[in-house]
C-alpha cells in the first residue's frame, strides 16, 4: 500500500538510545536507479503527517520551470501504536526544554476543552507534554543517529543535507539553526511555534555568534496570511511573534543567511506551499544567493 501511494518511498523503524522508535520514510528522487550520483537528505519532521504531502513534491527535481536540486527526502514521525498518537508525541519532542507554554496558549487549550473538542484527560495530558519537553533529545537523536543507518539504504552525499518543520516542528527547525545543528547546512521552519513574549527563541537570537563565512547555514521563515490577518487568536499572536522573530534576526550579524515568504494559506494548509518554499530559496540548482533579509511573496 505504501509503494502505491508513495512511490519510490521505503519505510523501516528505528530505535533511539533513548529507547524511543521512530518511523522514517525515505523518498528517492526522480532518476535515482538509473544513475550513480549520491544525494544530500532533507528531513521533513511530523512524517505521520507531513510525508503524504511532503514526499510527492521530490517530483519538483524535475520541474524544467524550477531550479529545485536533486535531494532524498527522508521523514521522521512516530512507529507502532505510538504512530495515533503522533500530535502528542510532537509536544515533546519539538518543543525546546523549558520553553514556556503561553497564555495564549494555555486559553486557547481550555476553550478547546470547554467545547467538547478536548476531553478533559485529553487537556491535562496537552498540558503535561508541553510542561515537560525535550527538544534537545531528539535534535541529539536527529544528528547523530540516523544518518549511518541512511547511508546504508541510499547514496548520501557529504554535505548540503536540510531540514524542515512546520508549526512546532518550525519552532524545532528554527531552534535547531541557532543551535549551529549539523549536518545541515539548510533550515526550513513554516509558522514556528513561537507563541509567548517569553520564548528561549528570543533570547537564543539575542545570543547569536557573528557569521562564519567558512559554513553559513540557511535559514527559511514562512508564515501564512491568514494567521497574520484571520479570527483566531493564536495564529494572530504566532504571527505576531514570527514578525518579532524576523525583526531581530533582520538586526543581528546573521541577517544575510535568512530569507522569509509570506503564504497565501491558512495554518492547516500551509505545510506543502512552506516546504515547497524552503526547497526553491534553499535548495535550489542556482549558485546565487541574495543577500541581506528578503520577503518573497510567492504567485
Amino acid at each position: 500500500m505504501l509503494g502505491g501511494c508513495l512511490a519510490d518511498t521505503e519505510y523501516f523503524e528505528i530505535e533511539a538510545r533513548s529507547g524511543r522508535r521512530y518511523g522514517v520514510w525515505v523518498t528517492t528522487p526522480p532518476g535515482y536507479a538509473e544513475s550513480e550520483d549520491s544525494y544530500p537528505l532533507i528531513y521533513v519532521l511530523d512524517g505521520n503527517w507531513s510525508v503524504g504531502l511532503t514526499a510527492p513534491l521530490i517530483v519538483t527535481q524535475a520541474d524544467p520551470f524550477l531550479t529545485v536540486a536533486p535531494y532524498v527526502q527522508v521523514s521522521i514521525g512516530y512507529a507502532g501504536a505510538e504512530a495515533a498518537q503522533w500530535s502528542d508525541l510532537r509536544n515533546r519532542d519539538l518543543v525546546p526544554p523549558g520553553e514556556p507554554i503561553g497564555d495564549e496558549m494555555r486559553t486557547t487549550l481550555t476553550q478547546l476543552r470547554d467545547a467538547g473538542t478536548l476531553t478533559p484527560e485529553r487537556f491535562e495530558a496537552y498540558v503535561a507534554q508541553l510542561s515537560d519537553t525535550h527538544a534537545d533529545e531528539f535534535l541529539s537523536f536527529l544528528t547523530e543517529e540516523p544518518h549511518p543507518s541512511l547511508q546504508t539504504r541510499v547514496r548520501v552525499s557529504d554535505s548540503g543535507h536540510g531540514l524542515f518543520g512546520y508549526s512546532y516542528g518550525g519552532l524545532f527547525a528554527l531552534y535547531a539553526w541557532l543551535l549551529g545543528a549539523t549536518p545541515f547546512a539548510s533550515f526550513g521552519a513554516g509558522s514556528p511555534g513561537v507563541v509567548g513574549p517569553d520564548s528561549q527563541i528570543f533570547t537564543l537570537i539575542d545570543a547569536l555568534p557573528e557569521r562564519t563565512a567558512a559554513f553559513a547555514q540557511r535559514l527559511h521563515l514562512t508564515v501564512n496570511e491568514v494567521e497574520t490577518v484571520g479570527v483566531v487568536p493564536i495564529y494572530r499572536r504566532l504571527a505576531s511573534h514570527f514578525l518579532e522573530v524576523v525583526d531581530r534576526l533582520h538586526r543581528s550579524e546573521r541577517a544575510d543567511d535568512v530569507s522569509t515568504a509570506l503564504m497565501h494559506e491558512t495554518h492547516v494548509t500551509g505545510l506543502q506551499a512552506s516546504f515547497l518554499s524552503y526547497l526553491r530559496n534553499c535548495h535550489s540548482r542556482s549558485t546565487a544567493v541574495p543577500p541581506g533579509l528578503s520577503v518573497r511573496y510567492p504567485a
